[in-house]
């Protein structure tokens, strides 16, 4: 429980990794990326007010659908710093994303129920094959391989 008198008490990076579950290097990124803000005490060390935890919840919540962190750090920007988002801005940003979400599960729902045909026919051919090359689009780029090794 926190006392009154510390309430409005800045978190040590520490602190915010072990009440948030995100390590400390983590923390640092999403700063080095404008994510989340901390001050400098006389010593030098990072001091993060208690409303970080909350933006430290909603970015991992975000990543976990699959939201990639620079679109995270553009929605972001919309919200104030100095206080912690509500379920007003979780909203504003949900809705952000909702339609990449749905277009993403649309796709991946069509790989899953396509994959076992793809499996059973065992062409994998980058001419035909509608998961790996829909319409033949990459043929019309010439011959040879179009995708990046991986």
């Amino acid at each position: 429980m926190i006392s009154k008198d510390n309430v409005h008490k800045p978190l040590t990076v520490g602190e915010v990794a072990a009440r948030s579950g995100v390590a400390v290097t983590a923390l640092h990124f999403y700063e080095s990326k404008g994510l989340i803000k901390s001050q400098r005490n006389a010593g030098n060390q990072r001091r993060y007010p208690r409303a970080v935890l909350r933006r430290v919840a909603l970015i991992k919540v975000a990543q976990r659908l699959g939201i990639p962190l620079a679109a995270i750090g553009e929605a972001m920007k919309n919200l104030p710093q100095d206080r912690a988002p509500t379920a007003a801005d979780w909203k504003i940003l949900s809705e952000q994303w909702r339609q990449e979400l749905d277009e993403r599960i649309h796709q991946l729902t069509l790989l899953r129920d396509r994959l076992n045909g793809c499996i059973g026919c065992g062409c994998l051919s980058m001419e035909a094959c509608p998961l790996r090359n829909r319409g033949d689009v990459l043929g019309e780029q010439g011959p040879g391989p179009h995708f990046p090794v991986e």
